[in-house]
C-alpha cells in the first residue's frame, strides 16, 4: 500500500526569514491559499500576534476555509521561570484559532549552556509542560526538535529523551531539525531510523536547511528511514542557503519514490504554483530550479535533440506535465536538423539551411535561445513564407538635451506598406519608445493585433568589451500579447538599430498566425 507523507508548508513563517523576503498580510492570504490548491496538509502562518502583521494575518485566516490545508500556528516552549499556563505567548497560541500548534524547543546541550541557560531536566519538564498545556486546551501538537542532529551528534540518548518528552505529553508529531543546515544525507538517515525505531507509534517529521547543499537529500532520506511529515518552503525560500525545497521534494516523493504527497493530479499544477509564489514574493524565478524551472527540460545539443524527438525518455528524467512544465528545444550553433524539426514541420534540406544559416548569425553575435520569435521569422525566410509587415525607407532620431537637464526624444519614420507611403513622428522617453510609439501610428490601424502587444522586458548585452563605446551590442526583447511571451533579437554596432531591429522581429512574431490564433503555415510558435 501507498504511504502517506504529510507535507508541512513554512514558507509563511521561516521562509519569510529570507534576505530581502517580505509580504502583507493579504499577500501571505494569497499565498496560503496557493498552498491549498496545490494540496499542502499543513501551513504553518507565524507567531500569532507577534506584531501587527502576523496579528492582521490571524485575523483573516479565521475567516478562510481551506480545502486540504489546515493552519498551524508556531510558538516556543515556556520560559524557564513560568508556567505554561502562565506563559503570555503559549496562552496566545491556546486562543488562537489555528487547530494545530507547533512547538520549538531546545535539544543541544550548546543551546542549554549558551542560549537558554538551563538544566538539561528543567529543559525537558519545559519541552512536556507546554506540550501537555496546548494538548490539554484541545490544540494538536507537533513538536519541533531544533538543531536534533547537532544534538544527536553530542548525546543521542538525550536527544531522544527531549523527543519522548514531547511525545508523552501528547504531541502527535515529533520533527527533527537541521537547523543548522549542517548535516549529511547518511547521518540523517542513520539518525532518523533509529528514531523512528526508538519511538515506535510516534509520528516522525522532518525539517531541514540548505547550509551545506543537501536540504531536499536529507528530505528525502528521513522520509526513506521512516518520517512521514516533511517541512519546508515553496521555492526554498529562507534564512541563510534556505529551507528545503518543496518544489523539489514533492515530486521526488510522488514521481520516484511512490510516496503519497499531495497526488498526481495535483502535482501538475506544481510549476504553476512555484511561479505563483515567486511573483506573488517579488522574487525572479530560479530558470534551472528542478522540475519547474524555464530551463528543467530544455534541450540545446542537437544529439539531445534527436533523442528527445525519437524517446523524450533519453534526456528527461520524467514526463514534463506531471509536474505542469513545458518541453523547450533551444536553437543555437549546437543544434541539428531535429532541432529545427521539432520547432516547424520542415523537409531536411530546408532544416539543414536553417541550421547553417543559425551557425552564420551566431559566429555573428546572434542567439536564439532566447529570441524564439525570431527564430520563427528565421524559418519562414528560409521556406518563403517570410512577408514583412512593412517596407522600411527610413527611421532617425534625435535626442536632445536641454540646458534645464531636460532631455527629449523623438523619432520619424517612413515606411510603405501595400503601396501606400506612411511618415510618422513619435516622443517617447527614449529612442527605442519614440520608434516603437512611431511604428505603431503608422501600422496600428492596419494590424489592430499591434495593439496588444506589449513590451515586457528590454536587455542589452555587450559582445566585446575590449572595444569600449564601438562595440557589437545584443538585444534581446521579450513581447506580449496577454496569452503567449516571446523574444526577439537584434545585433549591431549601433545600440538604437539593434534595438529597431529586435522591436521590429517582435511585432512580427507576434502577427504569425499561430500566436494570433488562426490556421498558418506549420510554424510552431
Amino acid at each position: 500500500m501507498t504511504q502517506k507523507v504529510l507535507v508541512y508548508d513554512t514558507t509563511l513563517r521561516d521562509g519569510m526569514q529570507g534576505e530581502g523576503m517580505s509580504l502583507s498580510a493579504g499577500e501571505k492570504l494569497r499565498v496560503a491559499h496557493a498552498l491549498d490548491a496545490l494540496g499542502v496538509h499543513l501551513i504553518e502562518a507565524g507567531f500569532p500576534a507577534s506584531n501587527p502583521k502576523e496579528e492582521e494575518l490571524f485575523e483573516l485566516l479565521a475567516s478562510e476555509r481551506f480545502e486540504t490545508a489546515e493552519v498551524a500556528a508556531f510558538g516556543m516552549t515556556r520560559r524557564r521561570d513560568v508556567g505554561a499556563s502562565d506563559d503570555p505567548a503559549l496562552r496566545l497560541l491556546a486562543d488562537c484559532f489555528a487547530p494545530v500548534c507547533t512547538l520549538v524547543g531546545k535539544t543541544w546541550s550548546l543551546h542549554l549552556e549558551k542560549v537558554t541557560k538551563v538544566d538539561p531536566e528543567e529543559n525537558l519538564r519545559m519541552i512536556a509542560d507546554s506540550v501537555a498545556f496546548l494538548v490539554g486546551e484541545g490544540k494538536r501538537v507537533v513538536y519541533d526538535a531544533e538543531h536534533f542532529f547537532d544534538a544527536w551528534r553530542a548525546d543521542p540518548a538525550y536527544a531522544l529523551r527531549c523527543l519522548r518528552a514531547a511525545a508523552e505529553a501528547g504531541a502527535e508529531n515529533v520533527t527533527l531539525c537541521d537547523t543548522n543546515g549542517s548535516s549529511l544525507p547518511a547521518e540523517v538517515a542513520l539518525a532518523t531510523a533509529a528514531v523512528v525505531a526508538e519511538l515506535d507509534g510516534v509520528q516522525v517529521g522532518i525539517h531541514t536547511h540548505d547550509d551545506a547543499g543537501c536540504g531536499v537529500a536529507n528530505s528525502l532520506v528521513a522520509v526513506e528511514a521512516g518520517a512521514r511529515m516533511v517541512q519546508g518552503t515553496m521555492n526554498g525560500y529562507g534564512e541563510r542557503c534556505g529551507n528545503a525545497n518543496l518544489i523539489t521534494i514533492l515530486p521526488a516523493l510522488e514521481l520516484k519514490l511512490g510516496f503519497d504527497t499531495i497526488g498526481r493530479d495535483r502535482l501538475r499544477s506544481l510549476t504553476e504554483t512555484a511561479h505563483l509564489v515567486d511573483e506573488l514574493c517579488n522574487v525572479t524565478p530560479n530558470p534551472n530550479q528542478p522540475y519547474v524551472g524555464v530551463n528543467a527540460f530544455a534541450h540545446k545539443g542537437g544529439m539531445h535533440v534527436a533523442g528527445v524527438n525519437a524517446d523524450a525518455r533519453t534526456f528527461e528524467h520524467v514526463d514534463p506535465a506531471e509536474v505542469g512544465a513545458d518541453r523547450r528545444v533551444l536553437v543555437s550553433e549546437l543544434s541539428g536538423r531535429g532541432t529545427v524539426q521539432a520547432r516547424a514541420e520542415v523537409d531536411d534540406a530546408t532544416a539543414a539551411r536553417v541550421v547553417e544559416r543559425v551557425k552564420e548569425l551566431e559566429s555573428r553575435g546572434y542567439q536564439f535561445e532566447a529570441a524564439d520569435g525570431s527564430f520563427d521569422l528565421l524559418i519562414r525566410r528560409e521556406t518563403g513564407q517570410y512577408e514583412p509587415l512593412f517596407r522600411l525607407e527610413a527611421w532617425r532620431a534625435i535626442v536632445e538635451k536641454r540646458e534645464d537637464g531636460r532631455v527629449q526624444t523623438e523619432a520619424t519614420i517612413k515606411i510603405w506598406v501595400d503601396g501606400e507611403r506612411y511618415v510618422k513622428t513619435a516622443e517617447g522617453n527614449g529612442p527605442v519608445n519614440a520608434l516603437d510609439k512611431a511604428l505603431r501610428l503608422a501600422i496600428g490601424e492596419r494590424y489592430p493585433h499591434i495593439r496588444d502587444i506589449q513590451l515586457v522586458n528590454f536587455k542589452v548585452r555587450i559582445l566585446d568589451e575590449v572595444k569600449g563605446t564601438g562595440a557589437v551590442t545584443r538585444v534581446l526583447l521579450d513581447a506580449s500579447d496577454g496569452r503567449e511571451t516571446w523574444g526577439s533579437i537584434g545585433v549591431s554596432e549601433n545600440i538604437i538599430e539593434a534595438s529597431w531591429e529586435a522591436l521590429v522581429d517582435s511585432l512580427e512574431a507576434g502577427m504569425l498566425p499561430a500566436r494570433k490564433g488562426a490556421a498558418g503555415p506549420p510554424v510552431v510558435a
